[in-house]
């Protein structure tokens, strides 16, 4: 091999080098989401459904809300699928992520041991039934993991004028499966959202005791990094992934799962909506 074809070679393996990985992350994708979408297994169908659809790969990171959006805001994911509005909107309007669109909706209950020892049964408002549990001492897990199910719930401690506090107020750390497990180990209340209790109700001692008040409506969208402050971020691969979770085909899915095995879906499509056009 001559002179000239060495180098020809040389640059060739160097250039193949540099590109070879971008080009592989560039069928790659990272989601960011939250707990409930994993433990409700609603990922468990649709990114498979997306990967033989479009060839793409998922690598799906399944923390609370707020771990989430903060990856995204590292630039350490591609694509968001949340719920915890208010931290949303404030990133789209740092510019950190874009393009917020709603994908579905269901909504929190409070749950609790059978025995009902704060006396909730009966009460239809999350602002009268968290004062009731605090005026009571009953022991209550919190998540307490900023996760969007957090987030409301320290809003609805503070709207109902209540500084959670005490041996009765106790915080899991963890996500939403294992903060019901904890829950119905210590006989406590805990709110989840409807469709993470459904998918494991069958290994709980608990029962749905407060829902469908307003403050409960649990609405999941999908953002994407924004290409202008992480450059490197996947965003051709986050704008197909975003697109397709609101298509017609994952809509549809959205609609239907869970009826089979719960009799009731666990979530409700929302592709198109605004917010305001949602019902509680």
């Amino acid at each position: 091999m001559n002179i000239f074809a060495r180098c020809l070679l040389g640059a060739w393996i160097a250039l193949a080098g540099s590109i070879g990985p971008a080009w592989a992350q560039s069928r790659t994708i990272i989601l960011a989401t939250t707990t409930s979408t994993q433990d409700s297994g609603l990922l468990d169908v649709l990114v498979p459904m997306f990967e033989k659809k479009t060839g793409y790969t998922v690598k799906t990171i399944a923390v609370g809300t707020g771990q989430s959006l903060a990856m995204a805001v590292r630039g350490d994911a591609d694509v968001v699928l949340a719920h915890a509005p208010t931290l949303e909107k404030r990133y789209v309007q740092e510019g950190v992520l874009t393009n917020r669109r709603l994908v579905m909706h269901n909504d929190f209950v409070v749950v609790g041991p059978p025995q009902d020892q704060a006396g909730l049964r009966g009460i239809t408002t999350a602002l009268k039934a968290f004062r009731q549990i605090a005026e009571a001492k009953a022991p209550f897990v919190s998540r307490g993991d900023n996760s969007g199910t957090h987030v409301l719930e320290r809003e609805l401690w503070r709207e109902g004028g209540v500084t959670p506090a005490g041996s009765w107020y106790l915080q899991s750390g963890q996500g939403m499966g294992a903060t019901l497990r904890i829950a119905s180990e210590k006989r406590a209340y805990t709110m989840s959202d409807r469709a993470t209790f459904l998918a494991l109700k069958k290994s709980l001692q608990l029962e749905i005791l407060v829902e469908r008040d307003r403050p409960f409506l649990n609405i999941y969208s999908v953002l994407e990094v924004s290409p202008a402050r992480h450059p490197r971020v996947n965003h051709a691969g986050a704008r197909v992934f975003a697109d397709f979770v609101l298509s017609p085909e994952a809509q549809a899915l959205i609609k239907t799962f869970g009826v089979e095995k719960y009799g009731e879906p666990l979530f409700f499509p929302d592709a198109g909506k605004q917010e305001e056009q949602i019902g509680g």
